[in-house]
Formats: structure tokens, sequence, C-alpha cells
């Protein structure tokens, strides 16, 4: 009989590099007419200030060439990088849920979990409405003339990189269910850098360190409620019109 040989297994979604833990592959999922994320193209990460030489001869390897920065200004200022080959892009959105835990805290009021839940998801909430140009500029470098693998990140990678990995999914046709499967990926990638404590009781840090569903409902629902779903978003307040699905889905789907 014919040998048949073993099937080929798919790349490692996460990458194991030492100074980001929650770097990882978007490929691999199936999308419009079941055609697959094209695997190696579409990064998402935690801040990348901390790579190593090693860590960076990895992206080298990857033929990663562009970064993409959701951080804010005193945010990047802290942990600027600098990667060899690789265009930088910041698209600033600045972090609101810590300046706001601060003002209640110093009102008197004791944070609770409850308070960072709902803290979270406005957060999220103001990603759909307020950055939305932001993330209409992601797009546009998704599709520009420069077809490179790219990485986005924050700085943990979670909250405005999940919106952002959430966009690009669903924009590929993704099921919701397997976006949030990706999004809750990074509870057991993502490590807090040690000495990051702050003066919160340890459940409102549990909450504010790590990812829920109830965050990125928050933006979809406002998607849905708002804007009449995510087609009609893309299209009305990202400036992804049909021409430009299709030549996203042409981009970064496998071939049918």
């Amino acid at each position: 009989m014919p040998h048949t040989p073993p099937p080929l297994q798919p790349p490692a979604r996460s990458l194991a590099l030492t100074g980001a833990s929650n770097f990882r592959d978007l490929g691999g999922y199936a999308g419009h007419g079941g055609r697959t994320v094209k695997w190696r193209r579409l990064f998402r990460s935690d801040h990348l200030a901390g790579l190593t030489p090693q860590d960076q001869a990895v992206l080298a390897g990857l033929g990663v060439a562009r970064a993409i920065d959701f951080r804010g200004r005193a945010e990047s200022a802290a942990h600027a990088y600098a990667l060899p080959g690789v265009d930088y892009h910041h698209l600033v959105i600045e972090p609101t849920v810590v300046q706001r835990a601060l003002e209640l805290q110093r009102s008197g009021h004791r944070l609770t979990a409850q308070d960072a839940v709902a803290l979270m998801q406005d957060t999220y909430r103001g990603f759909v409405y307020d950055n939305a140009p932001r993330f209409a500029e992601l797009f546009g470098l998704l599709l520009d003339g420069r077809d490179a693998p790219l990485v986005f990140h924050c700085t943990a990678g979670k909250d405005r990189t999940g919106f952002a990995a959430a966009l690009i999914l669903l924009a590929l046709g993704v099921p919701r269910e397997v976006v949030m499967q990706d999004y809750l990926l990074t509870n057991d990638l993502y490590r807090r850098p040690p000495g990051i404590a702050g003066h919160a009781p340890d459940d409102v840090l549990a909450v504010l360190w790590r990812v829920q569903e109830d965050f990125l409902n928050a933006a979809l629902h406002s998607v849905d409620s708002g804007f009449g779903g995510v087609q009609a978003y893309l299209a009305d307040v990202l400036g992804l019109d049909a021409a430009a699905q299709r030549e996203l889905a042409t981009r970064y789907l496998q071939a049918a």
C-alpha cells in the first residue's frame, strides 16, 4: 500500500519570545467561504520594547516589516523601541481605565471588582465610538501598498489590541465565537511584568490585567445597537466598503 504522509501541523499560534509573552499569530481561523486566515501575516502582541536580540531575529525571520503601536504617548515614550527593518506606525489610543480608577479612589470610593468590570466595559465602548479613526487607520495600513507581515500591539496586548484583532477577524468572516476564543487566549499567555502592583485590591487588579467576555461583548453590542452590525460599522464608520473588504480577504485569506 502507498505510504500516506502525515498531515502537516499548523504553525504555532503563540511564539515563545523572551521579551513579549502575548505575541501570537491570527492565522488558521476559517473565514469567508471556509477560507482560512493566512499564517505568518498578521500578528498581535504586548509591547515590543523588551524584545531581546534573539526575539528580534525571530521577527526578522518571520519577515515582519511593520509595527503598529496603539499605546498612548506617555506609554510609548516610557518604553520606546526601534526594530531594524521594521516601519513604525503610532496610532495613539490613550489609556483611560487607570486614570478613571485613580479618580474614583481620590474621591474616596473604594474600588471593587464590579467597578473595574464597568470601567473596562466603558473603555471598550470608547473604542467603538471615540477611537474609530485609529481603527480606520489600522485597516488603511492593512490595505496599503506594502503587502508585508505586520504586528500590532498596545502595552499588554489585550484591550486595544484585542478589539483590533476582533475587528480584523470579523472583517475576514471569522465567526464571533471563534473571535472570542482568540480574544480570551490572552488569559493563558500574558505575563504581567514583575513589580507592577498598584494600590488597588487584588480582586480589582485581577480584572484589570485580564480579559473577560463581558469586555469585548460591550464593544460588539455597541457596534450592533449603534450601527446595525459589524458590516455596517466597517463600511460606514471605518471606511471599509465592499471593495476594500474583498481586497482584505484576497490579501489575508487563503485562496479558495
